[in-house]
């Protein structure tokens, strides 16, 4: 279930609840900046990608209550600052929705700073199809944790990585995703779920709601640009609708329609929201309606759907339908930004379309992922008291910056 419209931000899931978020207490907010980090060389977005589709196909307030802290884009994730122990350690973590743990360990090397309780954990992402899939295992230490403006959880468990494969350009994860995702992370106990990082704020008495908001800006230069994560409670300078989230990921329902004809791509069901994922992925059938609408190709290097100056120029919206709602896509908005062309092997002016596919038909239990491609068009809102999804308009909805 996805979300599309003007300055309102609207929670969907399996159900539409029609009812509006309750405002109580104002949140903590983090800038998020996404930035493209090319050192090791052109970046591999589509390979990138895959590795996290594969990790779900695989898968079948009173007072200060809020904070907010800068993102900041880096290796096809939304990165975010987190410090940690006293004297504090400043660690970079990519913000995922599609993993409840938070860890660190793979870049800059933890202090030991807090107790070791000897736990053990492990987790994955990816799928064992694809050989880039990211891996790590450790240990839980109790330390604290202290997000901007001195938010601090005392007494946080924090799961460190002694062995990771596959992970870079960041220190590791902040997992925001649905508590159940933690259930068999746990090496050395029975399955089990255990507190999540916003948990843990709750209980800390920072934040008076467990939902976190998520701001994108479109991409531009592909360093430096940035986004906003609050904890505690959305931005309520927009509207927000509501919908609940299906199965263990946030997942909703939705369908799909091209053009002035509203020709049908994706007919009504379910998938997911995946920070961790770049682009759009829909079941192989209804990309193939899409792709035939549109008279696009594939492009033999990148796997992406091309199409000419012409064909641009022929684009129709392509619109998300959440209970009753319409979310769209203006043609712009449909398209890779071209100032980031060498980032997927293309030629500058080249064309290409944001809309990939999952490779495994409708009715397969997973029929979607929508990535940031469609975040950063639409304010997201991931409640977890409640477990509700919600997108709102923001002044980037219909921006002409591709």
């Amino acid at each position: 279930m996805f979300l599309t419209v003007s300055f309102l931000t609207l929670l969907l899931a399996l159900s539409i609840t029609g009812s509006p978020v309750e405002v109580r207490d104002s949140p903590i907010i983090l800038p998020l900046t996404r930035r493209l980090n090319s050192s090791n060389g052109t970046i591999n977005l589509v390979q990138h990608d895959k590795a996290c589709v594969a990790t779900f196909r695989d898968y079948n307030m009173h007072g200060r209550c809020a904070e907010s802290i800068p993102m900041t884009y880096s290796w096809g994730r939304y990165i975010v600052a987190l410090n940690v122990g006293s004297p504090p350690t400043t660690y970079k973590l990519a913000v995922d929705c599609g993993s409840a743990v938070t860890w660190i360990g793979t870049g800059t090397p933890y202090g030991e700073t807090g107790f070791n309780t000897r736990r053990g954990m492990k987790e994955s992402y990816g799928g064992s199809e694809f050989p880039s899939t990211t891996s790590f295992s450790g240990t839980f230490f109790i330390d604290t944790v202290t997000l901007s403006h001195g938010i601090t959880i005392p007494n946080y468990e924090l799961a460190v990585a002694s062995t990771v494969s596959n992970f870079r350009d960041s220190d590791s994860v902040l997992g925001i995703g649905p508590q159940d995702l933690t259930v068999s992370t746990l090496t050395n106990d029975l399955p089990a779920a255990y507190p999540t990082f916003t948990d843990w704020l709750v209980t800390a008495g920072a934040i008076c709601q467990n939902i976190v908001g998520m701001f994108f800006q479109p991409l531009r230069t592909g360093d430096g640009d940035t986004g906003q994560l609050a904890f505690g409670e959305p931005d309520y300078t927009k509207d927000i609708t509501n919908t609940r989230h299906s199965q263990r990921y946030w997942g909703l329902d939705q369908r799909i329609m091209y053009g002035n004809r509203d020709i049908n791509i994706l007919f009504p069901t379910a998938g997911i929201i995946d920070t961790g994922c770049n682009f759009i992925y829909i079941a192989s059938d209804a990309y193939g309606r899409y792709r035939a609408a549109i008279g696009a190709t594939i492009n033999k290097w990148n796997g992406l759907l091309h199409i000419t100056s012409r064909q641009y120029s022929a684009l129709q919206e392509l619109k998300f339908h959440i209970g009753n709602i319409f979310f769209s896509l203006s043609p712009n908005t449909q398209i890779w930004p071209r100032s980031l062309n060498h980032r997927i092997h293309a030629e500058k002016d080249d064309i290409y379309l944001i809309i990939k596919t999952l490779s495994m038909p409708t009715g397969a239990g997973l029929d979607f992922i929508i990535g940031w491609t469609f975040m950063q068009r639409f304010y997201t809102v991931l409640d977890h008291d409640n477990r509700k999804i919600g997108f709102a308009m923001t002044s980037f909805t219909y921006a002409t910056t591709n």
